[in-house]
């Protein structure tokens, strides 16, 4: 009796311990160590739109900011779990990010830059300039909110 509640409480302890490490197992931890820099801030941007287009919602966990509002081209506001539900049915535009220009004070910082969304056949199907705002936690860049105005199309 006392060697079946040994193994009763070895096994309880295994599924424990399997329990606490699964998670850190199949999560994909943020990257963490980003400098303080313009550079970084790009690196960031890009990733983004790369995660935009390879449907990363992972990626975006870790660029967006819990508490993370985005004012779109048509003046609708979505938050972070909106825009994450997007990012899962994006369709397959590439983007291109150009100028690109950041600042940073502190802990907080902004970039500036024009998007342009491109089709498989090179036509682009939306071309806006966006500014995100940046706040520097636990090691890394987090957009905490994001706004974009679209330019006119152009004229055939």
């Amino acid at each position: 009796m006392a060697s079946a509640i040994a193994r009763k409480e070895s096994g309880v302890k295994h599924a424990l311990w399997w329990w606490l490490l699964c998670p850190l197992a199949f999560a994909s931890p943020c990257p963490t160590g980003q400098t303080k820099d313009q550079a970084a801030l790009v690196e960031v941007e890009q990733t983004w739109a790369r995660a935009l287009e390879h449907q990363d919602v992972s990626a975006l966990l870790c660029i967006l900011a819990d508490e993370f509002e985005d004012a779109s081209v048509t003046s609708a506001l979505a938050d972070r779990s909106k825009i994450l539900a997007r990012a899962e049915n994006h369709r397959g535009v590439h983007h291109e990010l150009s100028d690109l220009h950041a600042r940073l004070y502190g802990d907080f910082a902004y970039i500036r830059g024009v998007a342009t969304a491109v089709t498989d056949h090179g036509r682009y199907t939306i071309k806006v300039r966006f500014t995100d705002v940046y706040v520097y936690r636990e090691g890394r860049w987090q957009c905490v909110a994001g706004h974009e105005s679209s330019f006119p199309r152009p004229m055939r």
